[in-house]
């Protein structure tokens, strides 16, 4: 339900650390979607990029999804239009709310999504651009997106201090709508807030038992990933990364962002697992602390220097969640699976960086972990969520279930075995106990082994090729 796999794919369609865990489609599009973009937007994605080097061939959502199977993917690919993606598009970095035309615009641009195939609109409203998009921006958006029966998913605006503020507007933008709704990657960030979640969940399930169609997914791991930006405060974003990056050689702005700097974790906590510049490669897998200590700084300090040194977020992993919560969501019967990562092979490109073990182990860790090992769950529950649940929810046609007439999407493994093995200190390893898997029929895995089969195809939501509803 939430994948990365949007770049990683273009590197290597095999979608290999995906496809050894049986997993037959990747939903993209958290918060932003590769697509719609104009020409300043595709000169950005150019000059932002990390390891993956790649042109930009496309211009809308559904271009961008063609151009993938184009070229050859092992899994089904969907997406859903991210809600930045049109703000962008019409604003740029600045933080203020559209004028009427610009947000009709927007609605246009959303609507064209839907069309082309969009499973919804998705929000990530603790990240800039997107955090600085009010209520009612989110609720115009994603009226669109109801009309034609896709989804809202939001990664809500606070999983901290204000977690219950931030659920009670995502209920808002579904009760407004009567669009569907979901909540990526569900949790509470930071030890003080843990004991907050039994509530978070009481709430959903308030919200659910009053008829709120809502549901959430989740990665069963203690820790989070995400870039070192987010400890910035929003109002160094404004105008983009170039535009940061002149605030933190400004010694009154740099003073002002310092003060205000917070991070969800200490910098023990937290671990360095991507940059784009060579110089900073031996940064990968060490602690923030260890880093600022070598550098004889404030971690604060280090943060804004290695935005500014590397042009970009600085990918890391922060160990901010229970192992105990994790358990009580993987329990949750309305809760379904993403690793929030995209799809690698322990090879080539993919081995100049670190990155989270959920690339490689999400799916085997639920099977084998919290069913085998710990029975949080039955298997056959499990199963469910990772299958026909998700498809339901999505109102996908003909997936998520072994039926005649149903696309053969068909996963086999040993449930006595299957495991994940990558871990934090070396997570470019593969899961293991799947032994075949068949997308649209075609044996993609083999005894364990890819075949190098790519008979992925675009899964389109509710709304594809259709005429804009009156």
């Amino acid at each position: 339900m939430l994948s990365w796999a949007n770049v990683s794919l273009i590197a290597d369609g095999r979608s290999v650390s995906d496809i050894k865990q049986g997993v037959t489609l990747e939903v993209m599009g958290e918060g932003s979607s590769m697509g719609p973009l104009n020409d300043r937007m595709k000169h950005e994605m150019v000059e932002h990029q990390g390891d993956i080097k790649y042109d930009v061939a496309w211009t809308t959502l559904g271009e961008y999804l063609n151009y993938l199977v184009r070229r050859g993917v092992s899994t089904n690919v969907a997406s859903f239009i991210g809600s930045a993606t049109p703000r962008v598009h019409e604003l740029g970095y600045e933080d203020r709310p559209p004028s009427a035309a610009e947000l009709d615009r927007m609605r246009r641009l959303v609507a064209h999504a839907m069309q082309e195939g969009a499973v919804g609109i998705s929000s990530a409203l603790i990240y800039p651009p997107a955090s600085f998009s009010e209520t009612n921006e989110l609720i115009a958006l994603a009226e669109v997106a109801a009309e034609f029966g896709g989804m809202y998913i939001s990664h809500i605006r606070n999983e901290e201090n204000t977690v219950y503020a931030a659920l009670e507007e995502f209920f808002e933008v579904v009760r407004s709508t009567g669009i569907t709704g979901e909540i990526y990657h569900l949790k509470v960030s930071g030890e003080a807030n843990w004991p907050k979640f039994d509530s978070v969940i009481a709430r959903i399930e308030a919200a659910r038992a009053s008829e709120l169609p809502v549901t959430a997914d989740m990665y069963p791991y203690i820790a989070s990933s995400t870039g070192l930006d987010t400890g910035i405060p929003d109002w160094a974003h404004a105008g983009g990364q170039e535009a940061l990056e002149a605030r933190l050689k400004d010694p009154a702005a740099r003073a002002r962002i310092k003060e205000e700097f917070a991070l969800f974790t200490t910098p023990e906590n937290i671990i360095v697992v991507s940059v784009k510049q060579d110089g900073l490669k031996p940064l990968i897998g060490r602690t923030l602390a260890q880093i600022a200590a070598d550098r004889g700084q404030d971690y604060r300090d280090t943060v804004m220097d290695l935005i500014a040194q590397d042009h970009s977020r600085i990918g890391a992993v922060f160990f901010t969640m229970s192992e105990e919560n994790v358990r009580k969501a993987v329990a949750l019967p309305w809760v379904s699976f993403g690793s929030d990562a995209g799809s690698m092979a322990a090879e080539g490109v993919f081995l100049r960086s670190g990155t989270h073990p959920r690339a490689y182990g999400t799916f085997a860790r639920v099977l084998g972990k919290y069913v085998r090992e710990e029975r949080v769950i039955p298997l056959e529950e499990a199963i469910r969520r990772m299958t026909s649940f998700p498809a339901q929810n999505l109102k996908l046609q003909r997936r998520g279930r072994l039926a005649e007439g149903y696309y053969a999407d068909v996963v086999v493994f040993d449930p006595a075995t299957i495991r994940d093995t990558a871990t934090f200190q070396q997570p470019h390893q593969y899961a293991v106990g799947v032994q075949h898997v068949f997308v649209n029929g075609v044996h993609v895995l083999k005894d364990g082994e890819h075949t190098g089969a790519m008979p992925g195809r675009i899964v389109q939501g509710p709304g594809g090729k259709a005429k804009r509803p009156s």
